[in-house]
């Protein structure tokens, strides 16, 4: 029997064309595929650096008419390994983005570490990796 493997983790969006271009033109991610259900009322966009199965996917959902979420105090954060850290963040603030916790040693450690927030409020944890 093959062994599990994460596919993809779903948010849900209030504007599904802005979570595409912040995942696409500020992380850049790549637009993968997308999925209109107009009977259904909800379209679908998947977003990643790759897709299935060899890396794990965003499934981004916005449910027709719903322009925002609550997120709830549940929900952590996605993290990405990243090689700079700092021009991840710069990047990030010239596309429109939030950094919510600026560069710099995680508390009690030496990895360095940033934190953003995509345009629907969801927390991104940047980790700085060496050959990301």
């Amino acid at each position: 029997m093959a062994p599990m493997r994460l596919l993809h983790t779903m948010l849900r969006v209030g504007d599904l064309q802005r979570s595409i271009d912040f995942y696409t033109r500020v992380l850049g991610m790549k637009l993968l595929r997308t999925t209109e259900r107009p009977e259904q009322k909800y379209s679908l966009a998947f977003v990643g650096y790759g897709s299935n199965p060899e890396q794990a996917e965003i499934e981004l959902t916005y449910n027709h008419g719903v322009d925002r979420y609550d997120l709830g105090t549940g929900y952590g954060h996605i993290a990405l390994g990243v090689p700079d850290v700092y021009g991840a963040c710069e990047k990030i603030r010239a596309g429109g983005g939030n950094v919510t916790r600026e560069p710099g040693p995680v508390k009690g450690g030496t990895t360095v570490i940033a934190f953003a927030e995509d345009p629907d409020g969801y927390k991104i944890e940047l980790i700085q990796r060496s050959g990301e």
